[in-house]
């Protein structure tokens, strides 16, 4: 088991932050963390780096107490903050070097871990002339650099643009492949695109934990529709195993169906036959998202 919580609490002050938390991380496997502002993800993956302590409780990580054996703790975990801290008149370089210096590791891996974060156009720059999506980047580099077992990314993905977002979730997803990741986001496209399994906290109190192919194979689906004019809801309700339709916006809807079978060829065949011509045709995993509203609202 890469991460064992045991009935984890942290208080500050009065106030709970994490309440009597516990769950595993096998290896491989990629779970997103989730929660609302101040449910405490960051709280809980800082217990787990060693930054913070927990008041109560237990946590493990590849077989080390992170209260007792915090530097072997440290040396199998990568960790990427959600403030991503850096020395900004830094080179890339150098404070990769810098960092290696510490880990003791083979300089040669610097090289490695900067064309596997797609850093290798920017590498002769300082870390301060970056933009945010490059620092961020940075960051993972440096958490990748001792090669750990474990890999904690609190909001990786904050910043990125659109084509980095995609470079990211595929190293990330490979990196899945051998390793533990454990990430937090606020993105349930994010989760969707990377994770296995997602855990939800609210309040400081794990309320949900489940595999995504649990929720993807639960009686109920979403497909976005944009056709080229407005269509009345009453029209659309007519296609089978609907439970309710949403006009979100101009011609976009959301209809909402009661089965785990794929409905876009069910909608395609009837704006055919009703001579509509749709412009987008997507599905989304519902579920996920109700589920996220009903227990953290």
């Amino acid at each position: 088991m890469s991460i064992e919580v045991k009935e984890v609490t942290k208080l500050y002050g009065t106030q709970k932050a994490l309440n009597k938390v516990s769950f595993k991380v096998s290896k491989p496997e990629i779970v997103g963390f989730l929660g609302p502002n101040g449910a405490g993800k960051s709280t809980m993956m800082k217990i787990l780096t060693t930054y913070i302590s927990a008041n109560q409780g237990e946590a493990i990580v590849n077989n080390h107490n992170v209260a007792l054996n915090k530097q072997q703790v440290q040396q199998s975990v990568g960790y990427l903050p959600e403030h991503n801290p850096l020395y900004l008149d830094m080179f890339i370089k150098e404070y990769l070097n810098f960092n290696a210096n510490i880990y003791k590791v083979n300089k040669k891996r610097i090289a490695e871990v900067i064309e596997l974060t797609c850093l290798t156009p920017e590498a002769h720059k300082k870390i301060g002339q970056l933009s945010k999506g490059y620092r961020q980047r940075v960051g993972l580099a440096n958490a990748l650099l001792h090669d750990p077992e474990v890999l904690i990314l609190d909001e990786p993905t904050t910043g990125l643009d659109p084509n980095q977002l995609v470079e990211i979730r595929n190293l990330i997803k490979t990196i899945g492949k051998t390793k533990t990741v454990f990430l937090s986001t606020h993105i349930m496209q994010e989760v969707e695109a990377m994770c296995e399994r997602v855990i939800i906290i609210n309040k400081g109190e794990i309320v949900a934990d489940k595999k995504l192919k649990d929720l993807r194979n639960e009686q109920e689906q979403v497909v976005i529709v944009e056709f080229d004019y407005r269509v009345e809801d009453a029209f659309l309700k007519r296609l089978p195993k609907v439970s309710h339709v949403v006009n979100t916006h101009d011609f976009v809807y959301e209809i909402t169906f009661k089965t785990t079978e794929d409905m876009r060829s069910h909608v395609f065949d009837f704006a055919h036959d009703n001579e509509l011509k749709i412009l987008q045709l997507n599905q989304k995993n519902a579920n996920l998202e109700s589920l996220f509203r009903d227990l953290t609202a």
